[in-house]
């Protein structure tokens, strides 16, 4: 049996409640009427005060009623009404899942549960579904174009491993449906979750208009808009990791690292920046590590968690075949090239974990040119790697461009990958260290 398709590689992260915001009425008035004329007595009705000013704001372009808006909105923005919603987990059937579950900002917006088929697959409001894809992170997912195919056949961006969404909003509606994730029945069932807080009552006809509530398609719109709104801050994407202070010289590599930037951007030695580079200068700032092509690069099933989970092992995920927009054959089992931005603590690895540490990724790739028995075997398993998931379509024309890698240049890569997580982030890998030492 197939399951359904999982959104597990969505926005979400760990709850926290919602709190209503205080509404600084005063001030705001005090910033348009500047230069105009003089603040009235605090204790002058609000309404009246909205009247005697409508005359002046109308000269500046700002309505009576925008101003009223705004004033009696609990949130400053569409951002900061999208953060409450990321975190709500009344969004979820049983009111346990939030978008920041499987996302959660402390951990890279990965989902943090590893105790949960060695954290592969995410585990739905429920208590007992398992999607059947990573859940990767949330981060500087903003930068992917929206899906389509290029002249020469590649399909490229979108949101998810098969780039089914076109943009943000659209992948933030697709969890809080989705029976095997949050698990609620329709958008009108949503909608009256959110009616429940008075405070996105007033924020949602705030930023949305009044009758905002009067449909559920349109209310449902304005949520996922928000959260996507949210996605835009700086947070998701700082942009403050080492090799971000290098490239600004605050920040020297050290003799590994450097081998491994070198090696990773060499056209000669590596095929690493055949996919995981946007810019055209290995130098430029705001690097996103991905040219978001969709590729098949042989990834074997995951054998192991499946098995420990009783999911059906034979099970194959098509991949890219999945995007409702495709239909040509030679696209199954491709998969949307993710960022390296927080590579080195957002494991488990591949669209379906089956990777567990960053040195067996890179191991994995090396195996494609060398012949070597010892780089034929996946070392968390000391078995062989296992056969592809998908065959047919693995883009071997890219997997085969380099040299084959000796210990010292996969340590190397393995030390630059490490420089690419956030600063916010950094402490994590010490975390990660001491666990491997014990």
């Amino acid at each position: 049996m197939t399951e359904p398709r999982p959104e597990h590689d969505q926005i979400k992260v760990i709850s926290m409640p919602h709190m209503p915001r205080p509404v600084f009425v005063f001030s705001l008035f005090a910033s348009i009427a500047a230069g105009t004329a003089s603040l009235p007595a605090m204790a002058e009705d609000a309404s009246a005060l909205l009247q005697r000013l409508a005359h002046a704001d109308e000269q500046q372009g700002v309505s009576v009623s925008e101003i009223a808006s705004v004033s009696q909105s609990p949130f400053a923005d569409m951002a900061e009404l999208g953060e409450a919603l990321f975190f709500d987990t009344n969004l979820s059937a049983n009111r346990t899942m939030a978008c920041a579950t499987c996302h959660d900002p402390s951990m890279a917006f990965k989902d943090p549960r590893v105790d949960v088929a060695s954290g592969a697959f995410s585990l739905g409001d429920d208590g007992k579904s398992l999607g059947d894809r990573n859940a990767p992170m949330a981060a500087y997912a903003k930068f992917s174009p929206p899906f389509h195919i290029r002249e020469d056949g590649v399909a490229v961006g979108g949101q998810f491993w098969d780039g089914r969404a076109k943009d943000l909003a659209e992948q933030a509606g697709g969890p809080p449906l989705n029976p095997i994730e949050m698990g609620m029945p329709d958008k009108a069932s949503i909608i009256a979750r959110l009616r429940e807080d008075e405070d996105y009552v007033a924020g949602f006809k705030a930023l949305f208009g009044d009758d905002v509530w009067s449909d559920a398609d349109q209310a449902y719109g304005a949520m996922t808009q928000a959260i996507a709104a949210f996605e835009q801050d700086e947070q998701f994407a700082p942009f403050d990791s080492k090799y971000d202070r290098f490239l600004r010289g605050e920040y020297k590599m050290t003799p590994q690292e450097e081998l491994g930037r070198v090696l990773f951007f060499s056209q000669q030695f590596t095929n690493c920046n055949t996919c995981h580079m946007l810019k055209t200068s290995p130098t430029a700032e705001g690097e996103t590590f991905t040219n978001y092509e969709f590729h098949n690069i042989g990834v074997p099933r995951n054998v192991a968690t499946r098995n420990a989970n009783g999911k059906d092992v034979a099970f194959t995920d098509n991949g890219l075949l999945d995007n409702a927009e495709i239909e040509d054959p030679s696209y199954r089992g491709k998969y949307k090239t993710p960022s390296l931005r927080n590579v080195a603590v957002t494991g488990p690895y591949m669209h379906n974990g089956v990777f567990a540490d960053l040195e067996t990724v890179v191991r994995f790739y090396n195996k494609y040119n060398s012949k070597a028995e010892v780089n034929q075997t996946n070392p968390e398993t000391g078995k062989p790697w296992g056969e592809p998931e998908v065959v047919e379509t693995i883009s071997r024309d890219k997997l085969e461009q380099g040299d084959a890698l000796d210990d010292k240049r996969i340590d190397a890569i393995v030390a630059f990958l490490k420089t690419l997580t956030d600063a916010r982030y950094e402490p994590l890998l010490a975390t990660q260290q001491a666990s491997k030492e014990n």
